[in-house]
């Protein structure tokens, strides 16, 4: 009879698990889960994220994508899990002149610092060519590269207001690889 409980516990909590929503990461690899509201956002807060380390990596790539309740932005790095730091600013400048960078229509701006480069250090050949074009996301407003120096990447963010955000990495989808993942949620609740 407890065996048949067990078992019948089981199957509805992996139900519900399966048949809530889900955060899919912009490239198709892992996912999320929120919490049982389908968004964690009251967990997430606007007060800077950051990890420690570097990596002698770099940053091949960023991609954006749309969620239940968050627009969110991965970068993937050819590498080791770098450290990072994320933070709204007033301004997003660039490393080294100090020259304010606009974006556009943006209501608040988030720093994303990540501490590895965005080029070959051995050819000096960029390896972050691009970034993509947020015009259609309900939260993000422009996206920019403020410097690349020195195993230090900063990208400056532009959102429609100071939302709460998340920041953490994932293994990438090659050996070796890893993925730095924001999320911006939509609103306060």
């Amino acid at each position: 009879m407890l065996h048949r409980l067990l078992l019948a516990l089981t199957i509805a909590v992996s139900l519900a698990v399966c048949a809530s929503p889900a955060l899919a990461d912009a490239g198709g690899g892992p996912v999320a889960l929120p919490a049982v509201t389908g968004c964690p956002i009251q967990a997430w807060g606007s007060l800077p994220k950051s990890a420690p380390g570097s990596s002698p990596g770099d940053i091949v790539g960023a991609r954006i994508g749309i969620g239940p309740c968050a627009d969110r932005i991965v970068f993937d790095v050819e590498g080791p899990t770098p450290g990072w730091d994320v933070r709204y600013v007033s301004q997003i400048t660039a490393d080294g002149s100090g020259e304010v960078i606009p974006i556009p229509e943006a209501g608040a701006r988030l720093l994303i610092v990540i501490r590895t480069n965005a080029h070959d250090i051995n050819t000096g050949r960029p390896t972050l060519t691009s970034l993509p074009d947020p015009a259609q996301f309900p939260v993000f407003r422009g996206l920019v590269l403020a410097g690349d120096f020195e195993g230090i990447t900063s990208i400056g963010l532009g959102t429609r207001a100071r939302l709460p955000f998340r920041t953490f990495s994932l293994p990438g989808p090659l050996r070796g690889h890893s993925r730095i993942v924001i999320d911006v949620a939509r609103s306060w609740r």
